[in-house]
């Protein structure tokens, strides 16, 4: 199901109706918006099937709808925006979301519902579990291979997956401080990396912000490592326990390859270990 990408400039004082008259008809200037594509406009033009067009709200959606198997993949959100849920949508943005087949979005991210509505009856709406947990990420790519109809793809990459994350896990078991697995607090959102260094996670927090009596808690617990969430950080913490407090980054690269976050965040991890 090929189809011709159209590409609105953000800079022509167009009104939404407008732009997706622009779409319908095929007509438009080239834009650097929505912010990242991994289609190929050479196979567009020579009337290949690139599969499913994909819309995502995220780099995070994005990634998983490639690991999936999708090779036609917009992505909405700007990888520089750091907090992704503070994006104010573009026409632009909603006028691809109106050309999908697909358009993958979180629950939590505020402009879901302007993304259905642009949507119309066209495309279908896929709510994503964004969750790096090893075992509910490989769920949600064969769930979305299954969609895409490229099951045999998302059935590669988690055979690659698993090859790829059982080598970090076996280097980042090899730096645990002392041989012994590191104790940790997570934010809630960076729980994935704690399992994926084998540290024993003591506590967690967040997504709220901490209170006084969390934190108390948290410190009495003596964690050699606090894995904070850098999308959604608050500071530092637990400054005054002694622990190490590590970024983790949740959102991929404009590139989309969802197994760089567990590389980078085994390097980070790494990292915080050796200098424990």
């Amino acid at each position: 199901m090929a189809r011709t990408r159209v590409r609105i400039t953000p800079l022509l004082a167009l009104s939404f109706s407008a732009a997706l008259l622009l779409t319908a008809t095929g007509c438009g200037g080239e834009s650097d918006t929505p912010s990242s594509s991994t289609s190929s406009s050479d196979a567009d033009a020579a009337g290949k099937d690139t599969g499913p067009v994909v819309v995502a709200t995220t780099s995070w959606e994005g990634a998983f709808a490639k690991a999936a198997g999708a090779e036609d993949v917009t992505v909405i959100v700007p990888e520089s925006v750091q907090h992704a849920p503070d994006y104010d949508p573009k026409p632009s943005d909603l006028a691809a979301v109106a050309d999908a087949d697909f358009v993958l979005y979180a629950p939590f991210e505020p402009y879901a519902e302007k993304f259905k509505e642009a949507a119309g009856g066209d495309a279908e709406l896929v709510e994503v579990n964004l969750d790096n947990d090893a075992d509910k990420a490989k769920a949600e790519v064969t769930r979305l291979g299954k969609m895409f109809g490229t099951e045999a793809t998302a059935k590669e990459w988690i055979t690659t997956f698993d090859t790829e994350y059982g080598k970090l896990q076996k280097g980042l078991k090899s730096a645990w401080p002392d041989g012994k697995a590191p104790t940790v607090v997570a934010q809630v959102f960076s729980a994935w990396s704690a399992k994926l260094a084998g540290a024993e996670v003591v506590g967690t927090y967040g997504p709220e912000a901490v209170t006084a009596e969390q934190l108390s808690d948290l410190s009495g617990k003596k964690p050699q490592l606090v894995l904070d969430n850098v999308h959604m950080t608050t500071g530092t913490v637990l400054p005054d326990s002694g622990a190490r407090q590590v970024g983790i980054v949740n959102y991929p690269d404009e590139d989309l390859d969802l197994l760089t976050v567990y590389k980078n965040a085994a390097t980070t991890l790494e990292k915080a270990m050796n200098a424990s």
